[in-house]
């Protein structure tokens, strides 16, 4: 029969062997905890006259390989994680360009413009949230977001970024859509 003071023992023994098998310490110590519950499950096993050791760095031999294939099998394969690091692939050179492009092109809209169109075309957000969160009415949001859009788009339109800007509704003349008259 198998008893405490044995496996006690034999922890040493087996804490190194479980390093051997993992290479890393905090795998070695859930790999010795696992081995000596799993043998204390199964003490009534254990046949009188067999070497403590040879028994229990079995156990540990085989939950390390059924471990061992059971992430080869399920992580790897179905863990996005790992396809992505494995499929990630760097930008090109156009692509980084073009994001430089936009990039400096965003620099030059109003403030504004800038933030309307990063809340609802980056972050997604609905038009209502950015008009609880900017403190704006409903319609300015939409119509600094119409015009955060034609702008963007006209500094794109032009070689290096630097074309015409439409003017800001009201900016000639005043209108009643002005977002500055709105938002006061």
């Amino acid at each position: 029969m198998l008893n405490q003071a044995s496996l006690v023992q034999e922890m040493g023994h087996l804490r190194k062997f479980a390093l051997r098998l993992t290479h890393s310490q905090a795998e070695a110590e859930d790999l010795l905890q696992t081995t000596l519950l799993r043998a204390i499950e199964k003490k009534h096993l254990f046949e009188n006259g067999t070497d403590v050791f040879k028994w229990t760095s079995k156990i540990m031999f085989n939950l390390f390989v059924s471990d061992y294939r059971r992430r080869t099998k399920f992580e790897t394969r179905y863990d996005p994680e790992t396809f992505i690091e494995r499929e990630s692939v760097e930008a090109s050179n156009e692509t980084k360009i073009e994001l430089a492009e936009v990039q400096g092109a965003m620099e030059r809209l109003s403030e504004d413009h800038r933030d309307v169109l990063v809340m609802v075309c980056v972050k997604g957000m609905q038009y209502q949230e950015v008009a609880e969160v900017l403190n704006i009415p409903l319609g300015t949001v939409r119509s600094r977001l119409s015009r955060a859009r034609e702008q963007l788009q006209a500094l794109l339109d032009t070689p290096h970024g630097h074309g015409f800007v439409p003017p800001r509704s009201g900016q000639y003349g005043g209108s009643i859509y002005d977002d500055r008259r709105i938002a006061a």
